[in-house]
């Protein structure tokens, strides 16, 4: 039960943005995704779901090729969190986070008593039952943002992947959404999140890679790959580390 990137190139029709990417995530595992804006982190993750073909190499999941999979069967084997986005129609937050479940009928059979408990426990999960006859397009970005972790939690895939999670959230949320990706890892699902915040990375992470114009600069356990070394080089800026007092995890911070 492991998904893999196995010599992946990655980009559009008659643009590359990535090749050489070669990655192992296995249910319990967090891992995080960090480079510079334009290094080519959301296409990787929108390949890695099938959402763009692979220029190059292979996707699988449990040693199968993802492009052998149906849509429906990608759904139920990955969860997608984007980056939060108004929408266009003014569904509540509880039907949001419903369609999570088509993944388990179809896009036009009604939702079943199960679908309606998964979506109910997810958005109590997220601590946003307040908000669930609210229309996603009236609340904050920030709300709507764990309405689109809500969802993935309904989904009940084996894999979930989310881009920038926290980017949109206040402080206490996202200690909120990143506890929460951990509490995915604990329950047997393999996460992998995009952060521009190695500290995150740090904190919850158990692997990490790190993605500079289109290549792999290092990947790893993520104590060895946050470094203060090769974020210098990720983000080719300035970067100071802070060590605890008493000798503990240390955090960095743009210098």
């Amino acid at each position: 039960m492991t998904l893999q990137a196995l010599q992946l190139a990655v980009g559009y029709p008659g643009h590359a943005v990535g090749s050489g990417f070669d990655l192992s995530l296995p249910p319990g595992q967090v891992l995080a995704l960090l480079g510079p804006n334009g290094g080519g982190k959301t296409t990787l993750l929108k390949t890695l779901l099938g959402l763009l073909p692979a220029l190059g190499g292979e996707v699988h999941i449990d040693g199968q090729p993802l492009r052998s999979f149906s849509p429906a069967q990608r759904a139920r084997q990955l969860a997608y969190v984007p980056q939060s986005h108004a929408g266009a129609f003014a569904f509540t937050v509880a039907d949001l986070v419903l369609m999570g479940r088509t993944a388990h009928g179809t896009l036009f059979s009604a939702p079943t008593a199960r679908d309606h408990a998964a979506a109910r426990a997810a958005i109590e999960r997220l601590g946003i039952g307040h908000l669930a006859e609210r229309p996603a397009t009236m609340v904050s970005g920030g709300e709507r943002q764990l309405a689109l972790v809500a969802r993935a939690l309904a989904q009940e895939a084996r894999f979930v992947v989310l881009d920038e999670p926290t980017a949109a959230l206040d402080f206490g949320n996202q200690g909120k959404v990143m506890r929460e990706i951990r509490g995915l890892a604990a329950a047997g699902l393999g996460v992998l999140f995009t952060t521009h915040d190695p500290n995150h990375a740090l904190r919850f992470a158990d692997q990490a890679m790190l993605i500079r114009q289109g290549r792999t600069l290092a990947q790893g356990p993520v104590a060895e790959v946050i470094s203060q070394a090769l974020l210098v080089q990720l983000y080719d800026a300035p970067v100071d580390r802070i060590q605890a007092p008493d000798g503990g995890q240390p955090a960095f911070l743009p210098a």
